[in-house]
């Protein structure tokens, strides 16, 4: 069990949380106790452009742990220059019932969920034993606040970051019962166009909830994701917009997982980037989002209580491998096809080494949820290690 306090309270309710976080270190950023500005955290080293925005390091925290103003404050507080304020709709939408967040324990030698592993379908073991390097489930099912609430919540967390920092609003279609695709896509505008009245100027679009059940998220579908950011980009204009995905398997491979792997046929992502970013709609790829996963107690019973919750997003060092992967084949199709998008990548990473292997990979940017759930003090470790 670890003794770090992690700043979301994985043993409080996410209404708990939203209410009363963010906690540890960050708390105490917020109260003035321990937080830096980032600039001066390691020393300051100049800018970099991210999506035509100056930022102090291209590192932050990705839509999920930070639930409100107080969490992206406390981030940026703590040096972390990118903050993503959890994901939005268009409407209030529940969250999937407590526990939300387990400990999960991957059978492999170095922790690693391979995406198509028998294990993924035969169960993974998953408690309350949080140990470094940590991963955990996510079954949130991204509950959202009514827009009535979020969007002032937004515009103080936008006001909030410091020079050489960036808020940046994560955003999703809801389906309901009943709803067209048209319908859907129009609740992506207009979700979108409530992003913009709080002032913000780029976002992101999550393409990798469950909108249909497993195996079928939103990015498994690139032409409908192409139809979805081409209405949104016609209702943002000139405001960069970034897509984040699941991993997306290559169609063809040879050589197992590994260095002796050779990707034959990556026609499936290369799919995606031709329906968004080669036609201009699209200017960042987020990559990855969890891994699905079969989770059980040490009995092989079901692990998170609840009809349809025999499976759950995982998260954390168990999906460092599949992002590096990922991240590796959008800049090879980045190349391939001669475009300029950005890729932010993410998964997996709870350390300065795992930030610089992200970066060798192609990254443009990192950024890290679970990990820096338990280690407050991440940003600071890489702006020291550089």
């Amino acid at each position: 069990m670890t003794d770090f306090e992690p700043f979301y309270d994985v043993n409080l309710s996410y209404d708990d949380n939203y209410a009363k976080g963010p906690f540890g270190a960050f708390a105490a950023a917020l109260a003035g106790d321990g937080g830096v500005s980032a600039a001066s955290e390691g020393g300051n080293t100049g800018t970099v452009d991210f999506l035509g925005h100056q930022v102090n390091l291209p590192f932050g925290i990705p839509a999920g742990p930070l639930l409100n103003e107080r969490f992206t404050t406390a981030a940026f507080r703590m040096g972390f220059d990118l903050a993503t304020y959890k994901t939005v709709r268009s409407r209030a939408w529940g969250c999937n019932p407590f526990p939300n967040v387990l400990a999960v324990h991957p059978k492999s030698a170095d922790g690693s969920l391979i995406p198509g592993s028998a294990e993924l379908d035969e169960g993974v073991l998953a408690d309350t034993r949080y140990e470094q390097p940590i991963s955990i489930s996510n079954s949130f099912g991204v509950p959202s606040r009514d827009p009535d609430e979020w969007q002032p919540d937004m515009k103080r967390a936008i006001a909030a970051a410091g020079p050489g920092q960036l808020l940046i609003p994560s955003f999703q279609g809801s389906r309901v019962e009943g709803m067209t695709t048209d319908d859907y896509i129009a609740d992506h505008v207009t979700t979108a166009r409530l992003v913009t009245e709080t002032g913000a100027d780029l976002m992101v679009m999550n393409t990798s909830c469950p909108n249909e059940g497993h195996n079928r998220l939103l990015c498994h579908d690139p032409a409908l994701v192409g139809r979805i950011t081409e209405a949104v980009k016609n209702e943002i204009g000139d405001r960069a917009l970034a897509i984040k995905m699941a991993y997306i398997p290559p169609t063809e491979v040879t050589g197992g997982w590994g260095p002796e792997r050779t990707i034959v046929d990556d026609s499936a992502l290369e799919f995606m980037v031709r329906e968004t970013a080669a036609r201009g709609t699209v200017q960042a790829f987020s990559a990855i989002n969890t891994i699905s996963a079969k989770l059980v107690d040490a009995a092989g019973n079901q692990a998170l209580p609840g009809a349809g919750r025999d499976r759950s997003g995982v998260c954390g060092r168990a999906i460092r491998r599949a992002g590096l992967d990922m991240v590796a084949r959008l800049a090879a199709i980045r190349e391939k096809l001669g475009l300029d998008y950005t890729i932010i990548g993410l998964g997996g990473v709870v350390s300065p080494e795992d930030y610089a292997a992200y970066r060798a990979a192609g990254a443009d940017a990192v950024m890290s949820a679970t990990g820096a759930m338990w280690d407050a003090d991440l940003a600071r470790k890489i702006k020291a290690a550089r």
